[in-house]
C-alpha cells in the first residue's frame, strides 16, 4: 500500500490515513499485517514517530515526526491543547446548526475515572431521502464539522451518539438501521468520519503548520452520492 502524503520536511511528514489502517501494531487486532508507520517508514527510509492518534476507522489528516525532538514539541502542543483539529461526519438525523457538547467520557482503560469532554460542532448541511429506514417513512443525514476540545478516545462517536446523533457506520456507538440503509443503498461499508484539518505551531519557526486533507477522496465521493456536498 502507498500512502498518500500531503506535507513533508526535515521535521514532519503528514499523510491521509486511509479507513480501516491501524496507525501501528496492537493487541486489539493481532491479524492485522499493515500499519501506517511501518509502511510510512518504508516508504520514507526512515524511522517516523505518530504525533497523535486516529482511530482505524477514521481516515484523514494523521502527522509523524522524523526525529525525537519534533515529536516532543508537536506532542507538547496536542497535551496542553493548543493544536486544532477539524473532522466532518455524517450522522443521523438533523442536527441542530451548531452548539458545544460538554459531557463527560468515563476512560475506556479505567471505567472508574470519568473525563471532561467537550466538542464542538456546525452543521454544514442536512438531507431528506425519500426511502424508508427502520420505523420512518424517510431518512435524515446531517453533515457536521466537528472540532474536539479535548482529545478522549472516540470522543467524537461517543459524544454524537450522546446527541442522538450518531456517526454513520460507527458499529459500537452507532445505529444498526440506519447502517444497514446505507450498506443496502448506498455501499458505504466505513465510518463517515474524517480527519480533515490540523494546525500546530513549528519548532524554530515563526509559522503555524495548516494541514488540510485531500477533497478528492472516499469519504467525499460517499457525502456526494447523499448529496451533502
Amino acid at each position: 500500500m502507498h500512502l498518500p502524503i500531503i506535507y513533508q520536511s526535515t521535521d514532519y511528514v503528514a499523510i491521509d490515513k486511509p479507513a480501516g489502517l491501524l496507525v501501528h501494531r496492537t493487541q486489539l487486532d493481532a491479524h492485522a499485517t499493515e500499519f501506517a508507520l511501518q509502511l510510512l517508514r518504508d516508504q520514507v527510509g526512515k524511522e517516523v514517530f505518530p504525533c497523535h492518534r486516529l482511530d482505524r476507522a477514521t481516515s484523514g489528516v494523521l502527522l509523524f515526526a522524523l526525529n525525537r525532538e519534533a515529536l516532543c514539541f508537536a506532542q507538547a502542543q496536542f497535551a496542553e491543547r493548543t493544536t486544532h483539529k477539524e473532522y466532518h461526519a455524517v450522522v443521523r438525523g438533523w442536527a441542530a446548526d451548531a452548539g458545544e457538547i460538554d459531557y463527560d467520557l468515563r476512560s475506556e482503560e479505567q471505567p472508574a475515572k470519568s473525563q471532561s469532554s467537550q466538542t464542538r460542532y456546525s452543521c454544514v448541511k442536512r438531507v431528506e431521502l425519500g426511502l424508508p429506514v427502520g420505523r420512518y417513512p424517510t431518512a435524515r443525514f446531517s453533515l457536521l464539522k466537528l472540532i474536539p476540545l479535548t482529545g478522549r478516545k472516540h470522543q467524537l462517536r461517543r459524544h454524537m451518539a450522546h446527541l442522538r446523533h450518531p456517526i454513520i457506520g460507527d458499529t459500537c456507538h452507532g445505529d444498526s438501521a440506519q447502517n444497514r440503509f446505507l450498506r443496502q443503498h448506498f455501499g458505504v461499508q466505513r465510518l463517515l468520519l474524517r480527519a480533515t484539518k490540523l494546525e500546530l505551531d513549528m519548532p524554530n519557526c515563526s509559522t503555524r503548520l495548516q494541514l488540510q486533507a485531500p477533497q478528492a477522496c472516499e469519504f467525499s465521493q460517499l457525502v456526494e452520492a447523499l448529496n451533502l456536498s
